[in-house]
């Protein structure tokens, strides 16, 4: 399970790191390696996903999305310095509820 959370962490990091040197190119006028790095960075992450041991893309994706939207809320506090709320909190508590369903609910 730890090797799966890890993989998690990393494919997290390379999108929302990916994603977020995008934007700062296209909205914030940095310069195009920015937005280079950060498309480098967003195929990274589709590799990264691949090595996950579950054997369905969809539940992978679907787990992953979870995982997603808590380091979105990391990453603009820690990255962005706006300190999320109880809403945020409570929303990402909710997919990660989802994210164990997702991977652990019990198979025919």
């Amino acid at each position: 399970m730890l090797h799966a959370m890890i993989l998690f962490v990393l494919a997290g990091i390379a999108e929302v790191g990916g994603g977020y040197l995008i934007w700062l190119w296209l909205r914030e006028g940095r310069p195009l390696y920015w937005g280079v790095l950060g498309g480098t960075a967003l195929a990274l992450y589709g590799v990264i996903a691949t090595f996950q041991a579950f054997p369905t893309f969809g539940r992978v994706y679907a787990a992953y999305g979870g995982v997603f939207i808590i380091l979105s809320i990391l990453w603009g506090w820690g990255i962005d310095k706006k300190t999320p709320d109880l809403y945020d909190w409570a929303g990402a508590s909710i997919c990660l509820i989802g994210v164990a369903v997702i991977l652990f609910g019990p198979r025919n």
